[in-house]
């Protein structure tokens, strides 16, 4: 029947913000009119029995005389039928003049109580803390030192990369030799594919005008020439 076991006000708050509490039997018939009924179950642990709205309830008085009292008292804050009620306990010091010191807020049926401002940014603080602190673990397993280098990062990605890059270049080697040995084939193939000079046109009439040192003749006694 109850979503969380019957309990006290004098339960640790912090305990109070993890309960639930809900009766099947109310929630189809659950509105406006009967919500601070429903709250005010005696197996509803976020309802105090010492608060005015009990002691008018067993009186059977009218529910107006409540800003006449002093005390702790439960008012009905806000109101979305059927989905969403929320209801403030405050401790009244005169008609006008209230503390509050906590919400509720009832979904569905179910009842909740809502956190205080700093137990919220307490929560969120510590979750963002927790975010931070697996940030730097992570960083520290990736920082790395070397004597000749001194102190680097190495991410998995570079690995990945440099395996990538020694692959690549691997594989560009042989088609680099196979470029090279195409072109100079290609260069050999256009050298012998021009026409060679005939011996028969390079050579050249000898005549005495064109080489007159081819006539000279030599004598015992000295140079003479033939002219």
């Amino acid at each position: 029947m109850n979503g969380a076991s019957s309990g006290k006000t004098e339960q640790d708050p912090q305990q109070m913000l993890s309960l639930s509490w809900h009766d099947s039997v109310w929630i189809p018939a659950l509105d406006r009119n009967n919500v601070m009924d429903y709250f005010s179950q005696r197996s509803n642990p976020f309802y105090d029995r010492t608060c005015n709205n009990e002691i008018v309830r067993m009186q059977r008085s009218d529910p107006a005389q409540l800003v006449n009292m002093t005390g702790i008292e439960y008012l009905l804050l806000h109101v979305q039928d059927p989905v969403l009620y929320i209801i403030r306990k405050v401790h009244r010091l005169t008609p006008e003049k209230v503390t509050p010191l906590a919400d509720y807020y009832i979904l569905m049926g179910v009842v909740y109580q809502c956190p205080d401002i700093m137990t919220l940014i307490n929560c969120r603080l510590l979750s963002a803390l927790s975010l931070v602190k697996e940030a730097f673990a992570e960083a520290v397993s990736y920082a790395r030192y070397d004597p000749s280098k001194g102190y680097y990062w190495e991410f998995p990605d570079d690995k990945k990369a440099d395996r990538e890059r020694k692959r690549t270049g691997l594989e560009d080697e042989p088609r680099e030799a196979q470029g090279r040995k195409s072109i100079s084939y290609s260069t050999n193939s256009s050298r012998n594919s021009l026409p060679r000079p005939s011996l028969e046109r390079c050579r050249l009439p000898l005549t005495r005008h064109s080489y007159p040192h081819a006539f000279l003749r030599i004598s015992g006694r000295g140079t003479t020439s033939n002219w």
